[in-house]
């Protein structure tokens, strides 16, 4: 399903609402099945996603954790992220697309430097809160349910990033240690 501005990134929760016929067809095929998602960011500069070529390759893979569907056909949902992946091909186009999809797993990293920087980010992650940066209802609880430093930063990145193409740019990157270091710069970007 490809939007404007749209990144989820593993762990992270996402509400969809669905109205669209298509993505309403997409829905009941999904949770007729594995009950996976994926969402794609549509190119800038684009309002819809008319073609593959208009939306952006690297997804997030998710699995509906909740579908409440209405009365008048449309479906409020919670997508919970899985995984970072890029399509391959879409054997499918019409009535929605179906993707053939690559998993795109972390690199080896060192222990201690993710370590180091996990620590770096949720300091940086308090000064943001103590000057006034708005979170999430539970944001702590959530936060706190998170074991490794990836998830941690991913977790991070989607609720403290504002601009959709660094969001991307976290999706993207592979490397923990180079994704954490990412995370690190953008958010003293976006917080400057």
């Amino acid at each position: 399903m490809p939007l404007q501005g749209a990144t989820l990134l593993p762990h992270a929760l996402m509400p969809l609402r669905i109205f669209e016929p298509r993505y309403r067809k997409m829905l009941r095929h999904a949770l007729e099945g594995d009950r996976l998602l994926c969402i794609a960011q549509i190119k800038p500069g684009l309002d819809e996603a008319r073609t593959t070529d208009d939306f952006l390759h690297t997804a997030g893979l998710g699995v509906i954790r909740a579908c409440i569907t209405m009365d008048d056909g449309t479906s409020n949902l919670i997508l919970q992220g899985l995984a970072r992946v890029s399509f391959t091909c879409f054997p499918q186009e019409s009535p929605f697309r179906i993707a053939e999809l690559r998993t795109l797993l972390s690199q080896p990293a060192n222990e201690d430097e993710i370590q180091e920087l996990n620590a770096k980010l949720l300091n940086l992650c308090t000064q943001l809160r103590a000057a006034g940066f708005p979170v999430a209802d539970h944001f702590d609880h959530q936060l706190a349910q998170l074991a490794s430093p990836e998830a941690v930063g991913d977790f991070l990145a989607h609720h403290l990033l504002q601009h959709p193409g660094h969001r991307q740019q976290i999706l993207e990157e592979t490397h923990p240690i180079q994704r954490l270091n990412l995370l690190l710069r953008l958010l003293k970007t976006e917080s400057a």
